[in-house]
């Protein structure tokens, strides 16, 4: 299903997408036959393969920043839970995962076939997308998976998920066992027409058991019900009534992290834009980073938030590389370990989560 795809990206000229028959510019589904001939048709083609989705960009992102060479803490240990067939590109995807550290904790969906997304890009930069959903958007909360939920520190829920009417019960039970054990639970709000769509399963979640939402600007007005003319402030504000730690982005604009009614204001950092697909994914994976090492300086955790998302924005790929994980995970601690000395640090707290 469309969460959990096989990315891949190709660069073609407009007389492949003529050839094929494909409009340049839209995002089309399409079905297994259509999906096989157009990856037959990229024979040739130079094109990349990458397991793609939201959560997977953000958990690599956090794995490697967790295990960086240059940081002297803990090495974080993640893991994720959903549907991917048994097919070839299933395996490939949690091989890719496997070797980014990230275990991947779900069984192949049996005769279950993997979502792909084909992303061609023309010489004009202008990309044309074509998804194909796959046969295994189930996700079924077993006692093996509940087991893990109920050790972990973190549960994070894709909103994706909320498309799919059996995976809100997986959902409620993995959130019920998070909170039980006194993990922190975490919810990516993905897309606004899911949010309209889904928007009081979304807020059943996310009221009881969110301690932190992630969202962007757009997707935040939808959450509240807001319209277009309102600030994104205002929708920080808002949500940060009912949820401890709220985090919306507004693309070159900075961000805002809300807690308690008050909305902090992150700047952006200066970065030239190379590809900003996946910015939101790289930007929550540093707040869930500080967080996770115990830091307690909101604007702090924000600041390398927003870095993480620009070293992303500014590179082909959604993917945190190695290098770069290294070295903003050093910088983070030396900001830590300088912020002990500072009496005046922390009028804005992490809310006691």
């Amino acid at each position: 299903d469309h969460h959990y795809t096989v990315d891949f990206s190709g660069m073609v000229d407009d007389e492949f997408l003529e050839r094929l028959g494909i409009e340049k510019g839209t995002r089309k589904v399409v079905n297994h036959e259509e999906r096989g001939r157009v990856l037959r048709a990229m024979d040739g083609c130079t094109y990349k393969a990458a397991a793609g989705g939201s959560l997977s960009n953000s958990l690599v992102a956090l794995a490697r920043l967790g295990s960086s060479q240059a940081s002297s803490y803990p090495e974080l240990r993640i893991a994720m839970a959903g549907s991917v067939g048994s097919d070839p590109l299933g395996s490939f995807y949690r091989q890719k995962l496997h070797r980014a550290n990230v275990q991947f904790l779900s069984k192949p969906v049996k005769d279950g076939t993997t979502g792909t997304v084909i992303v061609l890009t023309t010489p004009d930069a202008q990309r044309t997308m074509l998804a194909y959903q796959g046969t295994s958007s189930t996700l079924a909360y077993d006692s093996d998976l509940a087991e893990i939920v109920s050790k972990s520190n973190l549960l994070i829920v894709e909103g994706y998920l909320f498309e799919f009417s059996h995976t809100i019960e997986a959902i409620k039970q993995a959130c019920e066992d998070a909170k039980k054990n006194g993990a922190l639970i975490a919810v990516s709000a993905s897309d606004v027409s899911c949010i309209k769509r889904c928007h009081s399963d979304f807020w059943d979640i996310v009221g009881n058991y969110a301690d932190i939402l992630f969202a962007n600007a757009n997707e935040a007005r939808a959450f509240c019900e807001l319209t277009s003319e309102e600030s994104t402030v205002s929708a920080a504000r808002y949500l940060s009534h009912s949820i401890p730690l709220v985090s919306v982005t507004d693309g070159m604009h900075g961000s805002y992290i809300g807690v308690k009614g008050e909305a902090i204001y992150i700047p952006p950092p200066a970065c030239i834009p190379v590809d900003t697909c996946g910015a939101g994914d790289a930007y929550a994976s540093g707040i869930l980073y500080g967080i996770l090492r115990g830091a307690s300086d909101l604007k702090g955790i924000g600041l390398l938030a927003a870095q993480v998302a620009a070293v992303v924005v500014g590179q082909q790929g959604t993917r945190l590389r190695v290098k770069d994980a290294d070295r903003l995970a050093e910088s983070f601690e030396f900001h830590l370990d300088n912020l002990e000395f500072c009496s005046d640090a922390g009028t804005d707290q992490v809310p006691n989560l």
